[in-house]
């Protein structure tokens, strides 16, 4: 799969998030068992003051109006130590692919030197989704995130970092969360990318939320059919 097809896999899961004080960018993580309900990820510090604050944000999906999320819309769980957090909100008119990308196994982290590509929101150009690409350096497995060769940008903090494992195949491999450079100088520097595990266990949470209900709800079915 070429970085172009890539792109336009993974472009309709990518939204803008916009808040009070700025905004950041986002992916669909996952949906609950009936999809009325999604999982978008991104940055923590991307949203964090609004949700400190209980302020409204607003969604943007490709070529699609604003979903205005006030304070009690959502739910956003953060994880200030890997800079990590997924808003769960219900889709109401918001259209999203019926089916996430594959986020890659904590357990099976990408090696240095293969090529990923990111996409975000820079406010250069705050409403023209950008694609960026660059080289692993180094995989930083206490702190469950990765240096890339490449840039980031003011706005694409929380876009989604991919790779091509296969042809066919895409998956994401974290979010983009910082980016360091030598002595606030103008060359190219690290792009710090965030891996998936916060976004995995969110999503593994909300599964076992969904099987708890289901199962609930066969054995009041059942306990009905008794009597």
């Amino acid at each position: 799969m070429s970085w172009d097809e890539a792109v336009r896999t993974v472009t309709p899961h990518v939204v803008k998030i916009e808040t009070p004080d700025g905004y950041g960018t986002g992916f669909l993580a996952f949906w609950n068992h009936d999809r009325s309900w999604c999982g978008i990820a991104t940055s923590a510090h991307v949203v964090k003051h609004a949700d400190d604050w209980q302020q409204p944000i607003k969604i943007w999906g490709q070529d699609q109006p604003a979903l205005l999320l006030q304070g009690s819309d959502r739910i956003i769980l953060l994880d200030g130590s890997t800079d990590s957090a997924v808003v769960l909100f219900s889709k109401r008119e918001l259209q999203l692919p019926e089916a996430a990308i594959t986020l890659l196994p904590v357990s099976e982290p990408c090696g240095i030197g293969v090529d990923v590509g990111w996409l975000g929101y820079p406010d250069l150009e705050p409403n023209a989704l950008c694609f960026f690409s660059g080289t692993v350096s180094h995989h930083l497995a206490p702190r469950k995130a990765y240096l890339i060769d490449g840039v980031a940008l003011s706005g694409v903090s929380g876009g989604p970092v991919i790779h091509v494992p296969s042809v066919g195949a895409v998956q994401i491999i974290g979010s983009v969360s910082a980016y360091y450079h030598a002595n606030k100088s103008a060359l190219p520097g690290l792009l710090v990318a965030q891996g998936v595990s916060h976004f995995l266990g969110v999503a593994e949470h909300v599964r076992s939320i969904d099987e708890a209900h289901a199962a609930k709800r066969k054995f009041e079915a059942a306990q009905k059919q008794k009597h």
